[in-house]
């Protein structure tokens, strides 16, 4: 019973949370439509309607995230660094980066499925779909930011293992991104940059700072407040190089098959090798 009076309270101040921080984008958005273009706002009844929406998604979202998906989180990371797990009874100063490898794969495989159902990434592909007439198909840019993201958590988790700075992976990973974006088609690039940001999102920000924080908690000789956090910043990172990279490939397959159905070997137009 207290239990539950203790969930009905902190869900009550959740929504009055939630509906102190709406409140100053309703009052700009009215301001400016009453006081700058003096024009009644269409559909009143509508958008009241939907702000109710807005305001309960919002709210129930953010219990949902401290009282199932941060807790769900840190209690994986734990688990999965337990030295009885991960060292077969070991002490934990005797553990090596390697003994850790089913954390590197459970934060590949967590980094994938939350990026393929961030609602943030689907609407973007779609767009992405549509404005390109489906030269850039919206499963492909899926799943190539979705790889991006694996990428990027697995990596940051060996950061976390290994205590390696973290400047160090931004330094090459954003070298790498200025190298592909001289050489990758620019239709892609400005999609790409795009990419990084729309998965640090609402499914998988609260996952990867949770398996982050819990990592940084339970490996011996980790600081969660120096190694927990960043693995944010990895999956805003690396999510550009598979997107250029994904392109990359497809205008060398491209390339490979217009050469192939040329009569003498050569890129129509280009001279015969």
């Amino acid at each position: 019973m207290n239990t539950g009076m203790s969930l009905a309270t902190d869900l009550m101040w959740t929504m009055i949370g939630t509906l102190r921080d709406v409140a100053p984008i309703a009052a700009i958005l009215l301001g400016f439509q009453l006081g700058v273009l003096r024009q009644r706002i269409a559909n009143l009844r509508q958008v009241l309607i939907g702000s109710v929406y807005v305001v309960l998604g919002l709210g129930f979202f953010l219990f949902g995230l401290e009282h199932a998906l941060f807790p769900l989180g840190k209690g994986m990371a734990s688990q999965l660094t337990d030295p009885g797990f991960v060292g077969a009874g070991r002490a934990a100063a005797d553990l090596a980066w390697h003994d850790y490898y089913w954390t590197y794969l459970f934060a590949f495989a967590i980094g994938f499925a939350t990026t393929i159902a961030e609602p943030s990434l689907i609407a973007v592909a779609l767009k992405a779909s549509m404005v390109s007439g489906g030269t850039v198909g919206a499963w492909g840019l899926r799943i190539a930011v979705a790889l991006g993201v694996a990428l990027s958590l697995a990596v940051g988790v060996f950061r976390i293992v290994t205590g390696t700075p973290l400047y160090l992976y931004m330094i090459v990973g954003y070298m790498i991104v200025v190298v592909q974006t001289i050489y990758a088609p620019r239709m892609i690039i400005p999609l790409a940059y795009d990419s990084g940001g729309v998965t640090t999102s609402t499914v998988t920000v609260p996952l990867v700072a949770a398996l982050g924080l819990g990592l940084a908690s339970t490996v011996p000789g980790r600081s969660p407040l120096i190694d927990g956090f960043g693995l944010i910043a990895l999956a805003s990172l690396f999510p550009m190089i598979t997107v250029m990279g994904y392109a990359q490939i497809g205008e060398w397959i491209e390339r490979r098959n217009l050469r192939a159905k040329s009569p003498d070997g050569a890129l129509e137009g280009g001279p015969a090798p």
